[in-house]
Parts: C-alpha cells; structure tokens; sequence
C-alpha cells in the first residue's frame, strides 16, 4: 500500500499550466533586462579601453607639437595613419592670458557603437622658448 502511494504521488507531481505561464512570463520580462546590462557594460567597458588608447594618443602627438617647437605652424587636424584606424585628432591654440602663455587643445575622436566620443588635452606652452609648463586631460 505504501509503494502504491509513492507512485500515485510521482504520476501527480509537475507543474501546473499557470505556474509554467507565470515562469514564462517572468523569463520575458528578465531576459531583455539581463540583455541589456550586458549590452551597456560591453560599452562602457569599450569606452573605457577606447579613451586610453585616445588618451596615449593624443598625449604623444601634443607633446610632438609643443617638444618639437612646431605647435605655432602644425597643422589643425588629422589621423593617426595606418597604425591607429579609427581615431582622429583636431588641434588649436588660444591665448592664455595669464603670464602670455598660449593654450594647446588637442582633440582626440573615436567611434564606439555608431556614436562618436572624444579625449581633449591640454597644455600650456611658452610662445617665448616653447616650452611645456602643465598638461592636463579630461574625456568627453
């Protein structure tokens, strides 16, 4: 009698047609939400890579220009060539009116995910001897 019990018990056990609707339903509302945390923390997280690389980048072509001496006649923009695809730099220069110094702004800009970001730095140069007084760096 007791065997006979058991396995009326186990023909029984399952789920019922609203406890499966009910996981069904939970599932979709979930699935898309887990979906897009991963989609957003891939961005950031390719952001992030991105504007380091950007960073470097911009930060070796601007100390080029202000090493260099040729900050005054470089040209206001172009790429990285080859070894870069993908990243473009902008470049300009204003006057600083404390100390007559002039300002060097250079703009790095990258693709990630279809929409365009940016690095800018910046520094300070002397237009008498050209040299480098402070650098500094923000991201857009």
């Amino acid at each position: 009698m007791n065997a006979r019990l058991s396995i009326s018990r186990l023909c029984n056990a399952g789920f019922t047609f609203v406890e499966i609707l009910a996981a069904m339903v939970f599932l979709a509302i979930l699935v898309p939400a887990v979906v897009e945390g991963i989609t957003l923390a891939s961005r950031v997280s390719e952001i992030a890579e991105r504007s380091a690389i950007a960073t470097e980048l911009g930060q070796n072509k601007l100390n080029e220009f202000s090493l260099r001496g040729v900050w005054a006649t470089a040209e206001s923009r172009g790429d990285f060539s080859g070894d870069w695809p993908g990243y473009r730099w902008e470049f300009k220069q204003s006057t600083w009116d404390v100390d007559s110094m002039t300002q060097l702004d250079l703009t790095v800009f990258f693709t990630v995910q279809g929409r365009e970001q940016s690095v800018v730095l910046s520094t300070l140069v002397n237009p008498a001897d050209a040299s480098t007084t402070t650098s500094t760096s923000k991201t857009k």
